[in-house]
């Protein structure tokens, strides 16, 4: 039982984060990032790079924001151009525009909760049938 409520819960996480990159591609305000810097993050495999963006916003102030992923090797480079997408309430809440930008945790909390929802569910029928 307890495997299936922990599944359920990442599973209303999942959909949670679903449902604010959703409404922060339909409310939010769409533009161009530049990238500015790539920092160098150093661990026990070695050194990864995390892009630094920079873009302005509607009131034409410029805006500052890193990403949360690092990788080696980088993912982009100096100078490349990057869509985004922000709150315009709240510069802060941004997000690149792709796949990964949007989903990421969504999906990571999707194959969390996944097989637990299936072998809780199965455990759960089994007992009961």
């Amino acid at each position: 039982m307890g495997l299936l409520l922990l599944g359920l819960t990442l599973l209303y996480f999942a959909i949670k984060l679903y449902n604010k990159s959703n409404a922060l591609m339909t409310d939010g305000v769409k533009t161009t990032a530049t990238v500015i810097q790539l920092l160098e993050v150093s661990g026990d495999d070695g050194s990864t790079y995390k892009p630094v963006f920079e873009f302005t916003d509607r009131n034409h102030n410029r805006q500052q924001f890193q990403s949360d992923v690092s990788s080696s090797p980088p993912v982009y480079k100096v100078g490349e151009k990057v869509k985004v997408v922000y709150n315009a309430s709240d510069p802060e809440e941004v997000k690149v525009v792709g796949y990964w930008g949007l989903y990421r945790w969504t999906v990571v909390l999707l194959c969390l909760a996944s097989p637990l929802i299936i072998i809780g569910g199965g455990y759960l029928l089994y007992v009961r049938g």
